[in-house]
């Protein structure tokens, strides 16, 4: 007869309540950047991986004897594989951007942090915890910092007047996660077309190569180059 107290109960309750505090720091740092997957997903992950891994660790034993052999590493196995396709889930790509691998990266983790939670291990679930706030918290803004090979590029594009091309530029660079600023702008005129060519900077962790070919395929757009300040200040000294 199967009881609803045993005598590991209170081990697999405390836990399972490690599993959930940590991966509840985990998705409140995901939830305050307003990610896809937030508090409820990450608790969840972290909740269920240590669920499997406590029935893995716990939920066999009073079968267990001479002829029946268990391998309580297996369930752990299948725990890793159903998070990647759970991680691969909040991945999309759009315009040829990648976004959501932080995500799904933070979604493997929480399972990780479950899994160590669940299997006893619990001062390895506090850090991995730990280094994982380190990472995106405090690490993470200090790497953006760094200067890239793009901080002093700047897209010079030419486009038609009146066409509402600025307009389409300005929400494409939004729409891919960068902010702009124009730093100058001149009228053209070319076989009989009114043109504008404009010096645009976009900042954002997305490398700039990444979005000249979406930039080039508005309609309207007549020529994208990439330019450093240099070459600006160049063309503004001959000017």
């Amino acid at each position: 007869m199967m009881h609803f107290l045993t005598d590991t109960t209170w081990t697999e309750l405390y836990l399972l309540a490690v599993a959930f505090v940590l991966c509840a720091l985990i998705g409140i740092e995901r939830q305050v950047r307003q990610k896809a997957a937030g508090f409820r997903t990450h608790v969840l992950v972290g909740m269920g991986a240590a669920g499997f891994t406590l029935v893995s660790a716990f939920g066999f034993s009073t079968v267990l004897g001479e002829d029946v052999n268990l391998d309580p590493s297996r369930i752990a196995a299948q725990i890793v594989s159903g998070i990647g396709f759970l991680g691969a889930g909040v991945i999309f790509t759009r315009r040829d951007v990648v976004r959501g691998l932080t995500t799904a990266a933070t979604i493997w983790v929480a399972a990780a942090v479950g899994m160590a939670a669940g299997a006893g291990m619990v001062s390895l679930a506090f850090f991995l915890t730990a280094l994982h706030l380190l990472a995106v918290v405090a690490v993470g803004p200090l790497v953006r910092k760094i200067p890239t090979r793009d901080h002093n590029r700047v897209l010079r594009v030419r486009y038609l007047d009146g066409a509402g091309v600025l307009r389409d530029i300005l929400a494409l660079a939004t729409e891919l996660g960068y902010s702009t600023l124009i730093l100058g702008s001149r009228r053209l005129e070319r076989d009989g077309l009114k043109l504008v060519e404009i010096d645009i900077r976009f900042k954002g962790r997305i490398p700039l190569r990444t979005a000249i070919p979406s930039v080039n395929a508005i309609e309207g757009v007549r020529q994208v180059q990439v330019r450093s300040d240099d070459e600006q200040e160049d063309d503004e000294d001959v000017s």
